[in-house]
């Protein structure tokens, strides 16, 4: 008895991770999203897009027969059914990944963050490349470049703080 109580003395205490929260509410919340838009897209597949989007043009008030929403109507009816059902399942697969990183996150396993961290260095050159190769600056890409790189930082740093080791 005394043995098992000297172990519960010597195990770190986790401290609270505000930060670590607020990464894994952003991971749920993107898998959720990813996850309704992967079901979205399938639920389109079988439909005719371009008269799906005459329809939401005519809910919306907005005249179809604009320049504008006519040469989208037709870029849409060049899309197949079959891409579709790749993108939705791409999608889908990608939500998957991130509802399983955000799990983890919460259990705070140590292949969560090194998930974690792989997946927010991947997209960091990508959208240096997106900035330097845009005509106008997109403050939307930098806050999710300044984003990533937080994370792969915070993670990064904390991780013998924040993670159970085996």
């Amino acid at each position: 008895m005394a043995q098992a109580e000297q172990k519960l003395k010597e195990q770190p205490i986790k401290k609270r991770a505000p930060v670590l929260y607020f990464i894994i509410g952003f991971k749920l919340l993107k898998g959720l999203l990813l996850l309704l838009v992967a079901l979205g897209v399938y639920s389109l597949s079988d439909n005719n897009l371009p008269e799906e989007f005459r329809s939401l043009l005519q809910f919306l008030h907005l005249d179809p027969e604009k320049q504008f929403f006519s040469t989208l109507a037709n870029k849409l009816s060049d899309i197949t059914p079959t891409n579709l059902l790749w993108v939705a399942r791409g999608t889908f697969i990608y939500s998957l990944f991130s509802l399983v990183e955000g799990i983890g996150l919460v259990f705070r396993a140590s292949w969560a963050g090194w998930l974690a961290i792989g997946e927010s260095a991947f997209f960091i050159p990508i959208e240096v490349r997106e900035l330097m190769h845009q005509l106008h600056f997109s403050w939307i890409i930098f806050s999710i470049l300044i984003l990533n790189i937080f994370i792969v930082w915070y993670l990064w740093a904390n991780r013998h703080r924040l993670y159970r080791h085996h």
